[in-house]
């Protein structure tokens, strides 16, 4: 396998296990789509650790591979690799990534889309893609000026230079950065922290803020009435609002 699920405390972590570097080959493109799948489906699954191990997060295509293609084969596969990445950007529970080593290119891509990023204090992210006569195809263009806006994002895809742990947390292209040993335990901490709350209403507003960047205001506000109001129907709103009024505001458990 070149991509393992493994869940503990209501967290799955997604596992990239293609050594020495996870390059992100078709193979692994397609059991990225798999797990966040998998991840969707199961209820023991309440948030997501995005993981490439101690060493690096990924490092990229497998440039080998897409070298061997032509036109009319990326034409085909070019679809099949972003709706990979769009699987893991729309499960629909917290996702987090945990940044070590490198994260290039399809490796950056992957971070995009998580919710939340951790990185090593030792990692390098970018997209480099325009060193090989290419631009991001699994969502950068997209994503990456969504996440820090366009003229960054310019800046990057533009040049494909690789930016530091701290020069990507002031560009807010992660949220933490970290000891690298720290890491994955960090991510794991943070995502165990949300498996905790009420799925329903983590769920909403995870798809209130991503379905309301993609369109104007009024729609925007359209989609968080209809979740809101909606939300009045769970047993986890129940839950929290008796909690509040019988012990005080942060005491609801949702498990």
């Amino acid at each position: 396998m070149t991509a393992t699920l493994e869940v503990r405390d209501g967290v799955g972590t997604i596992l990239l296990d293609r050594p020495p570097m996870n390059a992100l080959d078709v193979a692994t493109q397609d059991r990225l789509r798999e797990l966040a799948e998998e991840a969707t489906r199961r209820d023991d699954v309440r948030a997501v650790v995005l993981y490439g191990g101690e060493k690096v997060f990924a490092a990229g295509a497998d440039i080998k591979e897409m070298q061997a293609m032509d036109h009319t084969a990326m034409v085909v596969r070019s679809k099949a690799l972003q709706d990979s990445f769009t699987a893991v950007a729309r499960i629909p529970k917290p996702v987090v990534a945990a940044v070590t080593g490198y994260a290039l290119g399809g490796g950056c891509e992957l971070a995009l889309c998580a919710d939340f990023r951790i990185a090593a204090d030792n990692a390098k992210l970018g997209q480099p893609e325009i060193l090989l006569g290419l631009i991001p195809g699994a969502g950068g263009t997209q994503r990456l000026a969504r996440l820090i806006g366009p003229s960054r994002a310019k800046d990057l895809i533009f040049t494909g230079r690789h930016v530091k742990a701290e020069e990507a947390l002031t560009i807010g292209l992660v949220d933490r950065v970290v000891p690298a040993a720290e890491v994955y335990e960090q991510a794991h901490a943070w995502a165990a922290k949300l498996a905790q709350g009420p799925a329903l209403a983590l769920r909403a507003a995870k798809e209130s803020v991503d379905a309301g960047l993609e369109t104007d205001i009024d729609t925007g506000l359209t989609i968080e009435r209809n979740w809101f109001a909606g939300l009045f129907a769970t047993e986890d709103r129940e839950r929290g609002m008796r909690s509040f009024v019988e012990e005080g505001p942060g005491k609801a458990k949702f498990l």
